[in-house]
């Protein structure tokens, strides 16, 4: 009898991080029944200090260091992380070995029964830590009173609930993942709330010459899930600059073409500036040329002026928005 190959997952120790590993590991066993996989939990810088707001704790990785740092090690043998979650320049000695088929990548409005964005009473608390989310939603309703709020899924939605906030957004994904879309008042449209580049998505990240692995992981890589987060990581990529900004990007791919949306909001609301384009029957290459095409129409358009106001306001060296796993 074959023996069974035995591996090591990990993971960050929240609900919806365990539940995303769990579903990684269960696809992997459906391949491979023959597999054997440990959850190995960690608690990462961001984690640890939650009582922070993310800009002002600066640097990148806050949120998967650690784990990079296991998988480096060989302590474990991949990493399950929300593919938002990941900074777009590629840690050395480290790949996405698959970027599973994601779910939907939209916003969420969590709020009582019946309330919309747009029926909240003026001045009502809308909690979100995304620059992103806040610059949209100050777009939209400039009368908001946007709060800083951190913390695993249960914990946003308990905020709600007990009262403290009127409303909050948080992604769609998280909340199906978990069973919570009963608390959901209303789905943004991406007109309204573009999601932040990579949302929604599952990625696993190996050791850049594990061969092992990325046969392994290889049949449970999406292709077009990879070309439409691809195209928007590098939209985030020729933008970021350092720090957290109010980017928006989504890509769809219908009857093979790509179509990418993109925006740049200024942290008020008061100026915004979006794009799109599309690209025929991409290919991996063709989905990096389109978000490298449509950020440097944005940055012509003004959007240098907008991150240069944001990043005077931000400390330098984060990237990506606050976990929600």
């Amino acid at each position: 009898m074959a023996r069974s190959l035995r591996l090591r997952a990990g993971t960050r120790g929240s609900r919806l991080a365990l539940w995303q590993t769990d579903f990684v590991i269960r696809q992997l066993q459906q391949l491979r029944p023959d597999v054997q996989v440990e959850p190995v939990t960690f608690r990462t810088l961001g984690d640890r200090i939650i009582e922070v707001p993310l800009a002002r704790l600066g640097g990148k990785g806050l949120f998967t260091r650690e784990l990079e740092a296991a998988l480096r090690s060989g302590e474990i043998d991949f990493a399950v992380h929300s593919l938002k979650d990941l900074p777009t320049d590629e840690p050395d000695g480290l790949a996405i070995g698959a970027i599973l088929r994601r779910e939907d990548p939209g916003d969420a409005l969590v709020a009582p029964r019946g309330a919309t964005l747009d029926r909240l009473p003026r001045g009502a608390r809308v909690g979100t830590s995304s620059p992103r989310r806040r610059a949209q939603l100050l777009a939209r309703r400039p009368d908001l009173d946007v709060r800083d709020l951190r913390g695993n899924v249960p914990t946003r939605v308990d905020r709600v609930l007990n009262g403290d906030l009127h409303a909050a957004v948080l992604a769609l994904a998280g909340l199906t993942r978990l069973g919570m879309t009963a608390h959901i008042a209303e789905i943004l449209p991406p007109d309204v709330m573009l999601p932040a580049p990579g949302q929604g998505a599952l990625a696993v990240q190996i050791r850049a010459d594990d061969r092992r692995m990325a046969s392994l992981l290889a049949p449970l890589d999406d292709r077009p899930t990879r070309l439409a987060v691809s195209a928007e990581r590098t939209v985030l990529a020729h933008l970021q600059g350092g720090c957290q900004v109010p980017v928006g990007a989504l890509g769809v791919i219908e009857k093979d073409v790509l179509t990418l949306h993109a925006a740049v909001v200024s942290l008020d609301g008061t100026e915004s500036i979006r794009e799109s384009m599309q690209a025929a029957a991409p290919g991996p290459e063709d989905a990096v040329r389109l978000g490298a095409r449509l950020a440097r129409l944005l940055l012509d358009r003004g959007a240098d002026r907008i991150l240069a106001r944001v990043r005077a306001m931000q400390p330098a060296g984060g990237e990506g928005e606050v976990p929600e796993s």
